[in-house]
């Protein structure tokens, strides 16, 4: 059986057509291939970043959670199976730690949502000025951490602050230990002055995508303001609000820098390896630094990483099993 060329019109043999095809088979597998190429090329960096600053540490931190591994003497190294895991449940300043970083994600949480939503829909209407509020509100967001920290520790100062002095003036005689007995408040009132900015930004996103003609329909029903903000405002908003509560838990049980800036320290200046904040704002991940760099326990220390992911991922489960009740999405039946 004979075929003809597309090209010149030439009765062709099947053993020219047979050539002819692997030909095109081999040009195609070169093509494809010098795309495989390129693409690898041009991914290349993100994915040694991703085995060599992420994969190769997150199994890393795994195996020395396993051991005793002080940071320095590899030789010194021994398996110790779950015994730090286990070492948790029995060290009463982890427990301790854990226990207030509960107590402040509750606090913080909560406060910084409400406080951020209502703002951001407040700057959503109509008001004079809005882009000058709307600067003002997002710039504590990128004033630096220790700045804050360290104008906060002036403002609050038990015997010099402007706080104290201020309230002295209207009751004589206050002196209020905000940096340690109510440290609690304080450094959820700053985390929360210093966070509103990027949630105000985001809830405005969402705002100004909600079609106006629902709101004015529910107007034109007879509802008020609160009405339309609840039953129309709030529900078409729930997924933004879920994405920023799974983010704001997230971060806040990771909470670090600002208790450590900010409260008086023992054994070392504000941010020093041995340094611990006031028993008020002892949070988790500072007793997992303290075992790491003030006291060479990085086994420990790892171990107690790893035992705030688990909790931490526990802690989304939930929040992604209970969204089923009271996110609505478009794609709900």
């Amino acid at each position: 059986m004979t075929t003809t060329s597309p090209d010149s019109g030439q009765v062709l043999t099947p053993a020219q057509t047979r050539a002819g095809r692997h030909t095109w088979r081999r040009r195609l597998a070169s093509r494809r291939m010098q795309k495989n190429i390129a693409f690898y090329l041009f991914i290349a960096p993100w994915l040694l970043g991703l085995i060599f600053l992420v994969m190769i540490p997150v199994l890393g931190g795994v195996a020395i959670s396993f051991t005793n591994y002080d940071g320095l003497n590899l030789g010194n190294v021994k398996f110790l199976g779950f015994s730090n895991y286990t070492r948790i449940f029995s060290d009463r300043d982890a427990m301790w730690s854990l226990q207030r970083v509960l107590v402040w994600t509750a606090l913080n949480v909560p406060l910084w949502l409400c406080i951020s939503f209502i703002l951001a829909y407040m700057l959503n209407q109509g008001i004079r000025a809005r882009g000058f509020f709307r600067t003002m509100y997002y710039l504590p967001s990128v004033i630096p951490l220790v700045a804050v920290a360290w104008v906060g520790r002036l403002m609050l100062h038990p015997t010099l602050g402007l706080v104290n002095q201020t309230l002295d003036v209207f009751f004589h005689g206050v002196q209020i230990n905000w940096l340690t007995e109510y440290a609690m408040i304080s450094l959820t009132t700053i985390a929360v002055w210093t966070g509103l900015g990027a949630g105000i930004v985001i809830f405005l996103a969402g705002l100004q995508g909600i079609p106006v003609a629902l709101e004015e329909a529910a107007l034109i029903d007879g509802a008020n303001r609160f009405q339309s903000l609840r039953h129309v405002t709030i529900p078409l908003m729930t997924p933004i609000i879920f994405y920023q509560l799974v983010l704001s838990i997230v971060t806040a049980m990771q909470y670090f820098a600002l208790p450590m800036l900010l409260a008086p320290t023992a054994g070392g200046g504000a941010g020093a390896l041995g340094a611990a904040p006031t028993r008020a704002v002892y949070l988790y991940m500072v007793h997992s630094f303290r075992q790491a760099f003030g006291f060479h326990r990085y086994g420990y220390a790892t171990a107690l990483t790893w035992f705030l992911v688990i909790l931490i991922l526990l802690f989304t489960a939930v929040l992604f099993w209970s969204s089923r009740k009271w996110v609505h999405t478009e794609t709900e039946t």
